[in-house]
């Protein structure tokens, strides 16, 4: 990873969207950072960035979720961190930490880097919607999004791993495997091959599954194999943890299945 010192432009974008979502009121007008949780715990979504009078639209990955001293967010194809002060209406970013993949959009990522890291930031909120300004003038334009509830949410299945190490679905199974917890205490979905049901039972941050109930399809090869590592998280208690649009289901045994949102298929149950 490159390591680089931000102004406080990019310190301020960090505490305001990188940590778990735990925001509260919203605020109005351009309060104050460090009296108005609004800016903290909240998921930003970049909507564009202007650097010298040129505007550009961000890519749809650019966000920024700010938190008491940490913050981190994506550039629009790099992740980054970084510390995090504020102070009244002032923000800024440290010490930032980014991740070093080739981009196609690299004017972009430029362009916000120089507007995170280009001196003091000051943040105005007006509803959902968020600028930091430089005292350049260069801005960022950023809209608060809020996180998917677990109930409802249609959760595909990307990656299963143990613990220590994740995986993600083979090719053949992609796309095939989902969860969705319903408002009736059950959950519903597909194991990769066969369909399934059980009772569910929403407590805190667990989740108690009763014994699988699923059809009796023939499964072969990678589909067979996710299965049986998914009916690991049934017949028993596991924890859960949200992220934005992700969830992290992890089994007693250690069995540790990833999923993300499924915005376009998510039902009401």
């Amino acid at each position: 990873m490159q390591t680089q010192r931000l102004t406080p432009t990019v310190m301020a974008l960090a505490a305001a969207g990188m940590l778990t979502a735990c925001g509260t009121e919203t605020g109005s007008g351009s309060g104050s950072v460090g009296s108005q949780p609004r800016l903290t715990g909240v998921h930003w979504s970049v909507q564009s960035v202007t650097v010298n009078g040129k505007k550009q639209q961000a890519p749809g990955d650019a966000y920024v979720k700010i938190g008491k001293s940490k913050a981190e967010g994506n550039y629009g194809c790099n992740g980054f961190t970084a510390d995090v002060s504020a102070d009244g209406d002032r923000v800024d970013f440290a010490n930032a930490i980014s991740t070093k993949r080739a981009c196609e959009k690299q004017d972009f990522e430029n362009a916000f880097k120089r507007a995170l890291g280009n001196g003091e930031l000051k943040a105005a909120v007006d509803g959902d919607s968020m600028t930091l300004t430089t005292d350049k003038g260069d801005r960022v334009a950023l809209t608060s999004e809020p996180d998917v509830p677990l109930t409802g949410t249609k959760w595909d299945v990307n990656a299963i791993g143990d613990g220590r190490t994740t995986a993600s679905l083979p090719k053949e199974v992609a796309g095939k495997a989902h969860l969705t917890f319903g408002k009736d205490g059950m959950v519903r979905g597909k194991l990769g091959c066969n369909n399934v049901s059980a009772k569910a039972d929403v407590s805190g941050d667990s989740i108690t599954l009763g014994a699988p109930r699923s059809t009796r399809m023939m499964c072969e090869g990678a589909a067979a194999e996710t299965e049986k590592k998914l009916l690991k998280l049934f017949d028993g208690k596991v924890s859960y943890e949200l992220s934005h649009r992700g969830l992290s289901l992890t089994a007693d045994d250690g069995t540790v299945v990833s999923a993300n949102a499924d915005l376009k298929q998510t039902k009401e149950r």
